[in-house]
Protein backbone atom coordinates (compact mmCIF):
# COMPACT_ATOMS: atom_id res chain seq x y z
CA UNK A 1 0.00 0.00 0.00
CA UNK A 2 1.09 3.54 -0.71
CA UNK A 3 1.91 5.90 2.15
CA UNK A 4 -0.94 8.40 2.45
CA UNK A 5 0.35 10.41 5.45
CA UNK A 6 4.03 10.80 6.36
CA UNK A 7 4.81 12.94 9.39
CA UNK A 8 8.44 13.47 10.39
CA UNK A 9 9.68 15.27 13.50
CA UNK A 10 6.63 17.54 13.59
CA UNK A 11 6.61 20.26 16.24
CA UNK A 12 4.14 22.98 17.10
CA UNK A 13 5.00 25.76 19.54
CA UNK A 14 2.48 28.41 20.53
CA UNK A 15 3.83 31.75 21.69
CA UNK A 16 1.99 33.69 24.37
CA UNK A 17 3.89 36.90 24.85
CA UNK A 18 7.31 35.92 26.16
CA UNK A 19 6.22 32.34 26.89
CA UNK A 20 6.56 29.42 24.47
CA UNK A 21 4.13 26.52 24.92
CA UNK A 22 5.11 23.32 23.05
CA UNK A 23 2.00 21.47 21.89
CA UNK A 24 3.80 18.85 19.76
CA UNK A 25 7.35 17.68 20.39
CA UNK A 26 8.89 15.98 17.36
CA UNK A 27 6.09 13.61 16.32
CA UNK A 28 6.82 11.06 13.55
CA UNK A 29 4.60 8.35 12.00
CA UNK A 30 3.21 7.05 8.71
CA UNK A 31 -0.30 6.04 7.71
CA UNK A 32 -0.81 3.81 4.68
CA UNK A 33 -3.57 4.25 2.13
CA UNK A 34 -6.67 2.44 3.35
CA UNK A 35 -5.74 2.34 7.04
CA UNK A 36 -8.18 3.15 9.85
CA UNK A 37 -6.19 4.86 12.60
CA UNK A 38 -7.34 6.38 15.88
CA UNK A 39 -5.36 9.14 17.56
CA UNK A 40 -6.15 8.93 21.24
CA UNK A 41 -5.21 11.03 24.22
CA UNK A 42 -6.59 13.06 27.13
CA UNK A 43 -7.48 16.73 26.91
CA UNK A 44 -4.34 18.80 26.45
CA UNK A 45 -2.30 15.90 25.09
CA UNK A 46 -1.71 17.51 21.68
CA UNK A 47 -4.10 15.34 19.68
CA UNK A 48 -6.25 18.28 18.54
CA UNK A 49 -3.15 20.22 17.47
CA UNK A 50 -2.04 17.17 15.52
CA UNK A 51 -5.46 16.88 13.88
CA UNK A 52 -5.32 20.55 12.85
CA UNK A 53 -1.95 19.96 11.20
CA UNK A 54 -3.12 16.78 9.44
CA UNK A 55 -6.20 18.69 8.27
CA UNK A 56 -4.09 21.50 6.80
CA UNK A 57 -5.85 23.92 9.15
CA UNK A 58 -2.52 25.01 10.63
CA UNK A 59 1.19 24.80 9.82
CA UNK A 60 3.88 23.22 12.01
CA UNK A 61 6.67 25.15 13.69
CA UNK A 62 9.14 22.62 12.27
CA UNK A 63 9.21 19.17 10.70
CA UNK A 64 7.57 17.84 7.55
CA UNK A 65 4.12 16.58 6.64
CA UNK A 66 3.61 14.77 3.33
CA UNK A 67 0.01 14.06 2.28
CA UNK A 68 -0.49 11.71 -0.66
CA UNK A 69 3.06 12.43 -1.90
CA UNK A 70 2.62 16.21 -1.61
CA UNK A 71 4.74 18.06 0.98
CA UNK A 72 2.24 20.41 2.61
CA UNK A 73 4.06 21.56 5.75
CA UNK A 74 4.94 25.05 4.59
CA UNK A 75 2.16 25.87 2.12
CA UNK A 76 0.42 29.23 2.42
CA UNK A 77 -3.26 29.57 3.35
CA UNK A 78 -4.50 29.55 -0.25
CA UNK A 79 -2.51 26.42 -1.07
CA UNK A 80 -3.63 24.70 2.12
CA UNK A 81 -7.26 25.48 1.26
CA UNK A 82 -6.82 23.84 -2.14
CA UNK A 83 -5.32 20.72 -0.53
CA UNK A 84 -8.19 20.51 1.97
CA UNK A 85 -10.76 20.72 -0.82
CA UNK A 86 -9.07 18.09 -2.98
CA UNK A 87 -7.69 15.57 -0.50
CA UNK A 88 -9.59 15.79 2.80
CA UNK A 89 -13.08 15.25 4.15
CA UNK A 90 -13.91 16.44 7.67
CA UNK A 91 -16.37 15.08 10.23
CA UNK A 92 -16.72 16.97 13.53
CA UNK A 93 -18.40 16.38 16.88
CA UNK A 94 -20.77 19.27 16.19
CA UNK A 95 -22.23 18.56 12.79
CA UNK A 96 -21.78 22.11 11.46
CA UNK A 97 -24.79 21.89 9.16
CA UNK A 98 -26.50 25.04 7.91
CA UNK A 99 -29.86 25.06 9.72
CA UNK A 100 -31.94 26.59 6.92
CA UNK A 101 -30.65 24.29 4.20
CA UNK A 102 -31.80 20.78 3.32
CA UNK A 103 -29.58 17.75 3.83
CA UNK A 104 -28.95 17.66 0.09
CA UNK A 105 -27.97 21.32 -0.02
CA UNK A 106 -25.64 20.91 2.96
CA UNK A 107 -23.86 18.06 1.19
CA UNK A 108 -23.62 20.10 -2.02
CA UNK A 109 -21.95 23.08 -0.34
CA UNK A 110 -18.29 21.99 -0.67
CA UNK A 111 -18.93 21.28 -4.34
CA UNK A 112 -20.38 24.76 -4.86
CA UNK A 113 -17.14 26.25 -3.54
CA UNK A 114 -15.19 24.06 -5.96
CA UNK A 115 -17.22 25.25 -8.93
CA UNK A 116 -18.88 21.92 -9.71
CA UNK A 117 -21.85 22.26 -12.07
CA UNK A 118 -25.36 22.06 -10.66
CA UNK A 119 -26.26 18.72 -12.26
CA UNK A 120 -23.05 16.96 -11.22
CA UNK A 121 -23.25 18.55 -7.77
CA UNK A 122 -26.74 17.18 -7.25
CA UNK A 123 -25.77 13.70 -8.46
CA UNK A 124 -22.70 13.49 -6.26
CA UNK A 125 -24.51 14.79 -3.18
CA UNK A 126 -27.42 12.39 -3.68
CA UNK A 127 -24.99 9.47 -4.13
CA UNK A 128 -23.14 10.40 -0.93
CA UNK A 129 -26.41 10.57 1.02
CA UNK A 130 -27.38 7.16 -0.35
CA UNK A 131 -24.09 5.68 0.89
CA UNK A 132 -24.86 6.76 4.46
CA UNK A 133 -28.50 5.66 4.31
CA UNK A 134 -30.08 9.11 4.06
CA UNK A 135 -31.72 8.99 0.63
CA UNK A 136 -35.17 9.30 2.18
CA UNK A 137 -34.18 12.41 4.18
CA UNK A 138 -32.56 14.50 1.45
CA UNK A 139 -35.04 17.38 1.66
CA UNK A 140 -35.16 17.51 5.46
CA UNK A 141 -33.51 20.34 7.33
CA UNK A 142 -31.20 19.65 10.30
CA UNK A 143 -33.87 20.45 12.91
CA UNK A 144 -36.00 17.69 11.38
CA UNK A 145 -33.23 15.10 11.85
CA UNK A 146 -31.91 13.24 14.88
CA UNK A 147 -28.30 13.71 15.99
CA UNK A 148 -27.28 10.46 14.33
CA UNK A 149 -28.99 11.46 11.09
CA UNK A 150 -27.27 14.84 11.16
CA UNK A 151 -23.91 13.12 11.59
CA UNK A 152 -24.72 10.88 8.61
CA UNK A 153 -25.35 14.01 6.55
CA UNK A 154 -22.03 15.42 7.77
CA UNK A 155 -20.27 12.23 6.67
CA UNK A 156 -21.98 12.47 3.27
CA UNK A 157 -20.75 16.06 3.00
CA UNK A 158 -17.22 14.85 3.70
CA UNK A 159 -17.61 12.17 1.01
CA UNK A 160 -19.03 14.46 -1.66
CA UNK A 161 -15.63 15.86 -2.62
CA UNK A 162 -14.17 12.36 -3.21
CA UNK A 163 -11.42 12.80 -0.59
CA UNK A 164 -8.38 10.59 -0.09
CA UNK A 165 -8.65 10.88 3.71
CA UNK A 166 -11.54 11.26 6.15
CA UNK A 167 -10.54 13.15 9.31
CA UNK A 168 -13.07 12.53 12.07
CA UNK A 169 -12.68 14.68 15.19
CA UNK A 170 -14.67 13.18 18.11
CA UNK A 171 -17.46 12.22 15.64
CA UNK A 172 -19.54 10.42 18.30
CA UNK A 173 -19.04 12.91 21.13
CA UNK A 174 -22.62 14.21 20.98
CA UNK A 175 -24.30 10.83 20.39
CA UNK A 176 -25.67 8.02 22.56
CA UNK A 177 -23.98 4.61 22.63
CA UNK A 178 -26.22 2.90 20.06
CA UNK A 179 -26.03 5.76 17.58
CA UNK A 180 -22.27 6.04 18.12
CA UNK A 181 -21.89 2.40 17.11
CA UNK A 182 -23.92 3.06 13.94
CA UNK A 183 -21.71 6.01 12.98
CA UNK A 184 -18.53 4.04 13.63
CA UNK A 185 -19.99 1.25 11.50
CA UNK A 186 -20.40 3.68 8.61
CA UNK A 187 -16.80 4.82 8.95
CA UNK A 188 -15.63 1.20 9.05
CA UNK A 189 -17.66 0.40 5.94
CA UNK A 190 -16.24 3.38 4.04
CA UNK A 191 -12.76 2.29 5.04
CA UNK A 192 -13.37 -1.32 4.03
CA UNK A 193 -15.46 -0.95 0.87
CA UNK A 194 -14.09 2.28 -0.61
CA UNK A 195 -10.54 1.92 0.73
CA UNK A 196 -10.78 5.37 2.26
CA UNK A 197 -8.08 6.26 4.76
CA UNK A 198 -9.79 7.20 8.03
CA UNK A 199 -8.08 9.08 10.86
CA UNK A 200 -10.15 9.39 14.01
CA UNK A 201 -9.38 11.63 16.99
CA UNK A 202 -10.94 10.59 20.29
CA UNK A 203 -10.34 10.48 24.03
CA UNK A 204 -12.59 7.42 24.44
CA UNK A 205 -11.15 3.90 24.36
CA UNK A 206 -14.56 2.52 23.34
CA UNK A 207 -14.47 4.62 20.16
CA UNK A 208 -10.80 3.97 19.40
CA UNK A 209 -11.62 0.24 19.55
CA UNK A 210 -13.22 0.49 16.09
CA UNK A 211 -9.86 1.37 14.49
CA UNK A 212 -7.22 -1.13 13.38
CA UNK A 213 -4.41 0.95 14.86
CA UNK A 214 -4.18 3.40 17.74
CA UNK A 215 -1.63 6.18 18.23
CA UNK A 216 -1.57 7.26 21.88
CA UNK A 217 -0.58 10.90 22.38
CA UNK A 218 0.54 12.32 25.71
CA UNK A 219 2.23 15.64 26.49
CA UNK A 220 2.81 16.35 22.80
CA UNK A 221 4.46 13.03 22.03
CA UNK A 222 3.37 9.66 20.66
CA UNK A 223 3.90 7.20 23.47
CA UNK A 224 2.36 4.10 21.84
CA UNK A 225 1.57 2.93 18.30
CA UNK A 226 -0.47 -0.25 18.55
CA UNK A 227 -2.19 -2.52 16.00
CA UNK A 228 -5.41 -4.16 17.14
CA UNK A 229 -8.37 -6.19 15.90
CA UNK A 230 -11.13 -3.63 15.28
CA UNK A 231 -14.40 -3.93 17.14
CA UNK A 232 -17.26 -4.85 14.82
CA UNK A 233 -20.00 -2.23 14.83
Amino acid sequence: MNTMIDVHDLTKVYRMGEVEVPALKGVSFQIKQGEFVAIMGPSGSGKSTLMNLLGCLDTPTSGTYTLDKHEVSQLDDTELSAVRAEKLGFVFQQYNLLPRQSALRNVELPLIYRGVSGKERHQRAAAALDIVGMSNRMEHRPNELSGGQQQRVAIARALSGSPSVILADEPTGALDTKTSAEIMGILQRLNREQRLTVVLVTHEADVAAYAARVLHVRDGEIVDDLAQTPRAA
